[in-house]
């Protein structure tokens, strides 16, 4: 086979391979067009508790780190600023709107190792375990970037505590 035809095959096998990729990925925002992200504001009166900037991991289905949903804002790793305040957590990523996560939403704080396409340090990752509806809990993990993972789920925890959640 000549250079130019070796050439050619490779690059029939990349558009390919890439039509598969783009291809799988609108399947999955299909899939998950029944999701919403609740966008929108923390009550006025809520008083900061906490603030982690840091890094926005994935969001999965509930207990299974490895499958990625694809909720419109929530579909790609980003920055991320997390607030805590007393009346839930707020997380801002760029270009999106602001994600609110009240304490009814709220289901679990805590540590993770791994998520989809990331794999950290024992413990280098928060998950925050909400409800993305009423029959449907969600798992999001973060990476904080001045303070350590427990100290982001330690943030959480209390507003957990007050709702009797129920994983």
């Amino acid at each position: 086979m000549s250079r130019e035809g070796a050439l050619l095959v490779m690059v029939g096998v990349a558009v390919v391979v890439l039509a598969l990729l783009a291809w799988a990925w609108v399947r999955r925002t299909r899939r998950d067009a029944r999701f919403t992200a609740p966008v929108g504001e923390l009550p006025e009166d809520a008083v900061e508790t906490a603030a982690f900037p840091g890094l926005y991991v994935a969001t999965t289905r509930h207990d299974e780190p490895l499958e990625r949903l694809a909720i419109k804002g929530l579909g790609f790793r980003s920055r991320v600023d997390v607030t805590v305040t007393t009346a839930g957590v707020a997380l801002d990523l760029p270009g999106q709107p602001r994600i609110a996560l009240t304490p009814d939403r709220l289901v679990d704080a805590a540590q993770a190792t791994v998520a989809i396409d990331r794999v950290v340090e024992a413990g280098g990752l928060t998950r925050i375990s909400w409800r993305i509806d009423d029959a449907t809990v969600v798992d999001t993990y973060l990476r904080p970037q001045d303070a350590s993972a427990k100290a982001l789920a330690d943030a959480i925890r209390p507003l957990i505590t007050t709702t009797g959640s129920d994983a």
